[in-house]
């Protein structure tokens, strides 16, 4: 499994708010932008930025950053080498498959690997 990004997450209230200025600061347009559940994902340069009422983000809060590798399936081979427990997946999600991991140490992160 190897790394191809990894994505700061911004949770935010509302995505048209938010956008102008990472726009303004990162000199990019949008990435992907689409509905999942309760909110709406965006991504742009290296943020990807989670919006909805404080309600709708709550499951999405422990999530500290979002990792995109190139095979999903070799997640299984690091979580035997150096331990963690897996919360989540993997599932299917409109970018391709993601799971969510909390790693020794506690830091939790979500992995996708986008479809072609």
């Amino acid at each position: 499994m190897k790394v191809l990004a990894t994505l700061a997450r911004v949770y935010v209230d509302d995505l048209d708010r938010a956008l102008p200025a990472l726009r303004k600061l990162t000199g990019r347009e949008d990435g992907k932008r689409f509905p999942y559940g309760d909110v709406e994902i965006a991504s742009i340069g290296g943020f990807l930025l989670v919006a909805g009422t404080e309600e709708a983000l709550a499951p999405f809060r422990d999530v500290q950053s979002t990792v995109l590798v190139d095979d999903l399936d070799g997640l299984h081979a690091l979580l035997a080498a150096h331990g963690g427990e897996l919360l989540s997946g993997p599932n299917l999600v409109p970018t391709g498959r993601n799971a969510v991991v909390r790693h020794p140490g506690g830091v939790v992160l979500e992995y996708v690997e986008h479809s072609a």
